[in-house]
């Protein structure tokens, strides 16, 4: 992935990327592919919470697109000029897979947050699994395998146990507010950015593309963080700021996607999708780590739910893939 002579790929050639047409990779590689992403994601959203009075939500974005797009730059920008023929002639698919992920879903959140609760904004996010399986289906013809759907329902119950307590009378306590449809959005847009990743074809290095997008979303933002000044703290500089835009920054956003990227590549988007239910496992420990949470024994069977859905998913999994 990060070899520095990549041939610029013929525009006509077929899509390689497809996990039918690549073989198995070992079995410790799709594990951490897997596996890293998410605790990644689930560290930002305690970073987050913990600067929340310091970075305005579109400031922390922004931030984070400028960071990751400097640090990547001096690894990613031979390997962007040498495939430049491929980024010009399929531009519009670059710009929408993109903007999908990298530059929509982190801002989409952050706005839709402001007017939803914590716990139905994760509602939400558990929902990408089954996009990715619905538009793979409906727009990119990928069958629907029963073990998938086997695999998909029980993470789902047990992201549902973390988060309703054990107790499903919460699940009709649950209000439902203004902002949930706007968090739907994003991820909505994740399972396109997802599925969008796996029509990129695997001779197009995937640092190159992450610093493209990176860009784009500087260019997207930087007008939005315009008109929003003076709405919210902005940014205070404090120790605990600029750690939170180092960890946003460089983990978060460059060391996450870029394995995430690898992930869609080597288990293909439904399994990489999948593994999105572990963000309430990690969030669990972590905050009680950080944040003096305690953890329950609903969390225990949540967790062990979620790694069996994952697990069973994996089943349906191509041999080939």
């Amino acid at each position: 992935m990060t070899q520095s002579a990549d041939p610029a790929p013929d525009t006509q050639a077929p899509d390689t990327s497809s996990p039918e047409t690549k073989p198995r990779a070992p079995l410790w590689l799709a594990v951490a592919v897997l596996a890293l992403p998410p605790l990644f994601w689930a560290g930002n959203f305690i970073v987050g919470r913990a600067v929340r009075d310091d970075i305005s939500p579109v400031m922390l974005s922004f931030l984070r697109s400028v960071l990751a797009f400097v640090v990547l730059l001096p690894f990613a920008w031979k390997h962007v000029r040498a495939q430049a023929d491929w980024y010009r002639a399929h531009w519009v698919r670059v710009v929408l897979v993109g903007f999908c992920g990298v530059t929509m879903f982190n801002t989409v959140v952050y706005y839709g947050l402001h007017y939803t609760t914590a716990t139905n904004g994760v509602l939400m996010n558990s929902t990408i699994p089954m996009w990715i399986l619905i538009f793979g289906a409906i727009f990119w013809g990928r069958p629907i395998r029963g073990v998938q759907v086997l695999g998909l329902a029980i993470s789902t119950v047990g992201v549902a146990t973390i988060i309703l307590q054990g107790d499903l009378g919460r699940l009709l306590a649950l209000q439902f507010a203004p902002g949930d449809p706007i968090i739907l959005i994003a991820m909505i847009g994740w399972g396109f950015y997802t599925l969008g990743l796996s029509t990129i074809p695997a001779q197009i290095n995937r640092l190159g593309l992450l610093l493209v997008h990176l860009g784009l979303a500087v260019v997207t933002l930087l007008p939005l963080l315009v008109l929003s000044r003076g709405q919210g703290p902005g940014l205070h500089l404090t120790p605990a700021s600029v750690a939170a835009v180092l960890y946003v920054g460089i983990v978060a956003s460059l060391i996450a996607l870029i394995l995430f990227m690898r992930a869609v590549g080597t288990v293909g988007p439904a399994l990489a999708g999948q593994a999105i239910h572990l963000m309430p496992l990690y969030g669990a420990i972590l905050s009680a780590v950080f944040l003096g949470e305690t953890l329950h024994p609903y969390h225990g069977a949540g967790i062990a739910a979620i790694l069996v859905g994952i697990v069973v998913a994996s089943r349906g999994r191509p041999k080939t893939a």
